[in-house]
């Protein structure tokens, strides 16, 4: 069957079932393993802290009397100059919480 413009009815292909969405999954994402630095400007997003905060946890220098925190890994090819700086999450998180400081009068529940 077609209309006067010559178009063909599409009246197969009309439905009025119901369309079901699937539930989003609001679980949290687990933890990574690793992370890499974020970019120059950005913050990490597990933990907020800046690229310079993170590269002060790694590095071994004067303020950490060259034995850095938080383990990293630098994962390069032979013979190259520069790599991937990894960190790792747990370690970075362990010393994130054992830095805590205990709140002076509140009353914890």
């Amino acid at each position: 069957m077609t209309t006067k413009l010559g178009h063909a009815k599409r009246t197969s292909e009309i439905t009025t079932a119901p369309v079901e969405v699937p539930a989003v999954n609001v679980a949290l994402p687990h933890a990574p393993e690793f992370l890499r630095l974020p970019p120059p400007g950005q913050l990490c997003q597990w933990t907020g802290l800046s690229r310079s905060a993170i590269n002060e946890l790694i590095l071994g220098t004067p303020r950490n009397n060259f034995k850095p925190p938080v383990r990293s890994f630098c994962l390069r090819k032979k013979g190259a100059a520069t790599g991937i700086r990894l960190v790792h999450y747990q370690s970075l998180r362990q010393h994130i919480l054992s830095n805590e400081e205990k709140s002076k009068g509140a009353v914890r529940s």
